[in-house]
């Protein structure tokens, strides 16, 4: 089994920094383009622009942990600015999930990059399911951090049935895009 080493780690965080950015990038777009929906949107928006990363991490340190490390930046994040409790636990548990078939599956290159990478993408998506799964707990949080109902309610006002289905859509789309950028990003100025 290969194991990360401190140069591995070393250009993990690095990435992992990187990522970081892009996902603010997609949360500021979002913020300022689509103001109703625009939490809704964050995951797919970072899946669009975060291909170029993911490849180079899946293809420059191939070892289980690299992917996982990466995505578990989020759920650092999540977890010590206060969003709601289990905000963080997919951004821990999906970039676990899409290191395993990146690194231990026997999927054929192509089908298991994308497939990683989709599911890579749902780690984004733990400060939003709890406003379809958990609404009154999460109303909840919200009133105990000092919010007022007024903001309550814009926070739950794009939310829906289809909502969901349509923000779970763009996941699986946008990765699906994301990675064909960053495929051919990655193959102009970062393959050997």
């Amino acid at each position: 089994m290969k194991k990360l080493k401190v140069q591995d780690l070393i250009s993990i965080g690095v990435y992992a920094t990187v990522y970081f950015f892009t996902v603010f990038i997609a949360t500021m777009l979002m913020r300022f383009t689509v103001p109703v929906f625009h939490s809704l949107l964050v995951p797919s928006m970072s899946a669009l622009i975060s291909g170029t990363i993911y490849m180079i991490v899946a293809n420059k340190i191939p070892k289980f942990g690299a992917i996982t490390i990466v995505g578990s930046v989020m759920a650092v994040f999540f977890f010590a600015f206060g969003y709601f409790p289990l905000a963080f636990l997919p951004s821990f548990l999906f970039p676990l999930l899409a290191d395993f078939v990146q690194t231990k599956t026997k999927i054929a290159d192509k089908p298991k990059m994308m497939l990683s990478y989709t599911i890579f993408s749902f780690g984004l998506t733990g400060p939003i399911l709890p406003l379809w799964f958990m609404r009154d707990a999460y109303t909840d949080s919200l009133l105990a951090k000092g919010k007022d109902m007024t903001y309550v309610n814009s926070v739950f006002e794009g939310v829906s049935t289809a909502s969901f289905f349509v923000s779970m859509i763009l996941v699986v789309i946008t990765s699906l895009v994301g990675l064909k950028i960053g495929q051919i990003i990655y193959n102009k100025h970062f393959a050997k």
